[in-house]
């Protein structure tokens, strides 16, 4: 695309093709029919009324980063949005425009800059829209609850290739089923974002050999059962390679890892807090690495290590009720020392607090039912996925009493894996939505597999 509305779909072999099916995760290519990146509104609503015309189902990316949990797209126009005009900050009402196609590192370092910051993800490349959209588990979550929570507006393309601006003003159902209720409305081209204080922060991972791995882990779950809701915490199971951008001491073998976030009124009051959870780890035996430290917003996209570029991936994600002492050695005997597990990364993220309470006025997913969210993802063999298909279905089996049935979209890495976040009223709410705003489905392939009944 050059000029503005202007639309010239790109063909397999295509450069434009090439650029608008790139993905971040490698082991999920694309290949639809036709694909092209929209740099403005009038370029996504040209694309739009283009699919319609040529009887192509309309399919969407941001950055690339859902592409395993897409379904396959033969007959169908992708359209990535990478739109221009940057994020807009409006300090005094703490909001923030943020067009489709912004990463998380973009919205960061403008909102740092007035004292701000958001229920952003863990990544600074990862696409905001559908982590808004689908969930968003943050380090700021016990405090600020979903990301989701924090979306005030969504501007869209519906299926007539129209325009809209839908807030709890403006088509309220609409706003409503945006917010989690898996897609198949229309092309977002950005949301308007909720921002708070970014307060004194202090966070960072702690690292130890494996053989510690069963004293870390019941010492972590029995401090979350307790914890206060200033600080967000993870714990992480790791078979890093000996490759570029790992620490040497962390690579080769198991280690187990805590990381958190502490958003506190005070300097002393993030300290005091984090100390609740460290002091006693500490005890347990001398750390290979640690980065707890005071950080500023921008510092918190780089507690995970998350890689840069594009990898290839696959894992297994589910929401666990709870991890009793049979839990903890279930998931040791999956993912710690000499189980053998293929995962390069494995854990639990720490829910509750905020998560666990959907705010007036909430989204179709507005929270969370469940103690932990459990993923694990690695890389897979060159001669195919079967390896790390096993050992998740080894997963779903061994943490099956702990399960609670439920997913989170934005850790979904295949369409095929068992996924669930509506029940049955609301995603019969949410096709109502969708009929009335698309109702000759032009969307219809591109919604959760567990958000509709529409075939």
């Amino acid at each position: 695309m050059t000029e503005p509305g202007e639309f010239v779909p790109g063909r397999p072999g295509d450069p434009e093709y090439e650029t608008a099916t790139r993905v971040f995760n490698l082991a999920a290519p694309v290949h639809p029919a036709a694909a092209v990146t929209a740099r403005s509104v009038d370029q996504v609503r040209a694309a739009v009324r283009h699919a319609a015309a040529a009887g192509l189902r309309v399919r969407m990316f941001t950055s690339g980063h859902g592409a395993g949990a897409a379904r396959p797209m033969p007959e169908a126009l992708l359209i990535r949005t990478e739109l221009g005009g940057g994020v807009e900050v409006d300090p005094a009402g703490r909001v923030a425009r943020v067009p489709a196609g912004t990463r998380a590192g973009e919205l960061v370092a403008a909102t740092a800059k007035h004292g701000l910051t958001s229920a952003h993800g863990s990544s600074a490349n990862v696409g905001l829209v559908n982590y808004l959209l689908g969930g968003g588990l943050s380090g700021y979550g016990r405090f600020a609850g979903l990301a989701v929570n924090g979306v005030r507006a969504v501007e869209l393309v519906t299926a007539d290739g129209e325009a809209r601006r839908v807030d709890a003003a403006h088509d309220p159902e609409l706003f409503r089923a945006l917010r989690g209720g898996g897609g198949g409305f229309g092309v977002v081209t950005a949301v308007e974002l909720a921002l708070f204080p970014a307060g004194q922060l202090f966070g960072g991972a702690t690292y130890w050999r494996g053989e510690l791995a069963e004293a870390v882990l019941a010492r972590w779950n029995a401090w979350t059962a307790g914890a206060p809701r200033e600080v967000t915490a993870g714990l992480r199971l790791l078979n890093l390679p000996a490759v570029p951008g790992v620490p040497p001491a962390l690579a080769g073998s198991t280690t187990i890892c805590v990381d958190g976030l502490v958003r506190a009124a005070s300097t002393g009051e993030a300290h005091r807090v984090a100390d609740t959870l460290l002091r006693p780890l500490y005890a347990l035996g001398e750390p290979l690495a640690d980065t707890w430290q005071d950080l500023t917003p921008e510092g918190v996209l780089g507690i995970h290590m998350d890689p840069p570029e594009p990898v290839p991936f696959l894992g297994e994600h589910h929401l666990l009720s709870t991890l009793d002492d049979r839990g903890e050695a279930a998931l040791l005997g999956l993912l710690g020392p000499g189980s053998g597990s293929p995962f390069v990364g494995a854990g639990l993220r720490q829910l509750g607090g905020a998560f666990a309470t959907a705010p007036a006025g909430a989204g179709v997913l507005g929270h969370l039912d469940a103690a932990f969210s459990f993923a694990a993802s690695g890389v897979p063999d060159p001669t195919g996925p079967e390896r790390l298909l096993a050992h998740g279905a080894k997963a779903r089996v061994a943490l099956e009493p702990w399960r609670t049935g439920r997913t989170v979209p934005n850790f979904v890495e295949h369409f095929e894996q068992p996924q669930r976040h509506l029940d049955a009223d609301q995603v019969a709410e949410v096709d109502r939505v969708r009929l009335r705003v698309d109702p000759e489905g032009l969307f219809r392939d591109d919604i959760a597999p567990n958000a509709t009944a529409l075939s």
